[in-house]
């Protein structure tokens, strides 16, 4: 018995009618849920890290201002309770003042004074004027930027406490709150907090980067490992034998 089959002629044409091209187009428009699982989580690693690293410097910053730089530079921080130096220091400014030579002291400086002597209370003007009495004694006058005259007082150099060297709106509000004891135990704290804080956003960083690396390394993509779904499956070779016999 002689199973003979149609052998294709050199001049046929090859028709070729891709199989599922449906389910081809289709898949083409899917989308890997992984891949957008893995989008999405790249989005968050860095809105996470950059929102973090924002508040770590604002939080530094906060005590460098604070405590950090008062300290270094032999100043000390007060609170404006009145709005006699409105707009340019309005109540709940903080102002950081470092004691300064009187002979250094010129008009148009700010400074936090003690108007009586004695008198533990403070305050902060600005030098309207200089003057020497016959003596040649050196007088202050002052006058708060939102006053409409100036202050009655003559300061001598033994009541002024310093010359203001910089100036945080809001932060004196949290200056009140925070005084003496409590100040040192919370300023450790947060010290503390903040350096342990820094460790572990460095060291969290590292190991994502290690472990997207690792990744990068681990071989092929495991959606590609076999035959795609769909593939077109590709016409017989003409020239190959197509009769068997038995």
């Amino acid at each position: 018995m002689t199973v003979t089959a149609r052998i294709r002629r050199a001049g046929d044409r090859a028709e070729y009618r891709p199989r599922h091209s449906a389910h081809v187009e289709k898949s083409e428009q899917q989308h890997d849920p992984e891949q957008d699982a893995g989008e999405k989580t790249n989005l968050w690693w860095w809105t996470r890290t950059i929102v973090s690293w924002v508040l770590l410097m604002l939080m530094i910053g906060v005590l460098a201002v604070m405590v950090v730089i008062p300290r270094l530079t032999g100043s000390t921080a007060y609170t404006v309770l009145t709005g006699s130096m409105e707009p340019t220091m309005p109540p709940g400014t903080l102002i950081v003042v470092k004691p300064t030579p009187n002979e250094d002291l010129t008009t148009g400086d700010v400074i936090t004074f003690q108007p009586v002597s004695g008198d533990p209370a403070v305050v902060t003007h600005r030098i309207e004027g200089i003057y020497y009495t016959g003596e040649g004694e050196r007088r202050i006058h002052t006058r708060g930027d939102n006053n409409p005259v100036a202050d009655s007082w003559s300061l001598v150099p033994e009541q002024i406490r310093g010359r203001v060297i910089y100036s945080v709106p809001y932060l004196g509000r949290v200056n009140s709150v925070i005084n003496g004891q409590s100040r040192s135990i919370l300023t450790t704290g947060v010290a503390a907090g903040l350096a342990v804080y820094a460790v572990w956003m460095v060291v969290s960083g590292i190991r994502d980067k290690r472990g997207k690396a690792d990744d990068d390394e681990s071989g092929t993509d495991p959606n590609l490992s076999g035959p795609e779904l769909g593939a077109p499956v590709l016409p017989a070779d003409p020239s190959a034998p197509n009769s068997e016999s038995k």
